[in-house]
């Protein structure tokens, strides 16, 4: 019997040609309060840069900076409203028919990111694939953003693990991997037929 196809593509980099974090945190805070926090924080970002600072550590800071406290309901309403206005101008023309083409052929597609799976979610949705797999955010009792990462970033390893936990039965499905950085690396060791940087 034939195995089932599934397609996972990374998101910053591949299917978009910025990294959706930066732009979507100046897109909910504008540009000033975007400004003013990554200067309060280029000490630290000097560090990253240099390696010496896990990515999952700065990024939840720089997430926990602009968005600590906010209402899940109000973040999600932000993260539409980002797709809305933004997500069309953001789409690289070659990934978005790339994913229509497995889906025309039946494929399983999955969209796998580091980023909040919150505003990549719209995203998926409006490109019509089955699963959208991001980093999930921490909310506390008040329905409010503590600012945490309710689960590992979804990065490296993790995009692997993340896949694993979906589709646990490796050897009924073929997986076909599209990725573009060092985030990407594992995903694209782990899948039985893999693309790197295809929509430059």
């Amino acid at each position: 019997m034939e195995k089932k196809i599934i397609a996972a593509f990374d998101f910053d980099g591949t299917i978009t040609s910025k990294d959706t974090l930066i732009e979507f945190i100046k897109y909910a805070t504008g540009k000033f309060c975007f400004y003013k926090g990554i200067i309060l924080y280029s000490p630290l970002l000097l560090v990253y840069k240099l390696k010496l600072f896990p990515n999952w550590k700065m990024k939840q800071l720089l997430f926990s900076h602009f968005f600590r406290r906010i209402s899940l309901v109000q973040f999600d309403a932000i993260c539409r409203a980002f797709y809305r206005e933004k997500g069309q101008g953001l789409f690289r023309k070659d990934a978005c028919e790339a994913v229509q083409r497995h889906i025309a052929h039946g494929d399983t597609v999955i969209i796998v990111s580091a980023s909040i799976e919150n505003w990549v979610l719209p995203f998926g949705e409006s490109l019509g694939v089955d699963v959208v797999v991001g980093t999930k955010v921490d909310i506390n009792e008040l329905g409010n953003l503590t600012g945490r990462f309710l689960t590992t970033n979804c990065y490296g390893m993790e995009k692997v693990k993340r896949i694993n936990q979906l589709y646990p039965h490796r050897n009924t499905y073929y997986l076909i991997a599209y990725g573009d950085s060092r985030g990407d690396k594992e995903l694209l060791s782990f899948a039985d037929e893999a693309y790197y940087q295809s929509f430059e």
